[in-house]
């Protein structure tokens, strides 16, 4: 007779378990990153909630849906557009808040159509700013982040 132990966690805990876990490795992510390493992030976190989105939108899942689509907007408004140095940053602080503008409006827009096909244009549109973002973190040296930060 085999004996298994009976779960502690109710189903719905279960299903929190992995956000939980996620949520700690962000959190461990971002404890002494550097500012290039913190974009980088959020662009990760980004496409992740667009594919969430999308996957939802696919399997009818409204609510999850709702929940990914809402969460890449405040990433988008709160995390890469309102830190735009609009004053210094010239047009290259323009043209981003313009593409990331841009992107809010269309994951507004597939939303409202329930259109997985405009949430892939999203993720191609932000895949070249994240891959730039990327490069840029990747050839960043530990000095120079200090420097940064401390500027």
């Amino acid at each position: 007779m085999m004996f298994t132990a009976p779960n502690p966690y109710s189903n719905t805990q279960r299903r929190a378990m992995p956000a939980a876990y996620q949520q700690i490795g962000v959190t461990t992510a971002v404890d002494g990153a550097s500012p290039h390493k913190l974009v980088c992030l959020l662009f990760d976190a980004l496409q992740s909630e667009i594919v969430a989105a999308r996957g939802a939108m696919l399997r009818g899942d409204i609510a999850e849906k709702g929940r990914a689509i809402g969460h890449a907007v405040r990433i988008l408004q709160e995390g890469l557009i309102a830190p735009l140095d609009m004053q210094n940053g010239g047009a290259v602080a323009s043209n981003l808040h313009d593409v990331y503008d841009y992107v809010v409006h269309q994951l507004t827009l597939a939303n409202l159509r329930n259109d997985p096909a405009i949430l892939l244009q999203c993720q191609e549109l932000i895949a070249p700013i994240q891959e730039a973002w990327t490069k840029i973190q990747s050839s960043v040296t530990p000095s120079t982040n200090a420097q940064t930060v401390a500027a």
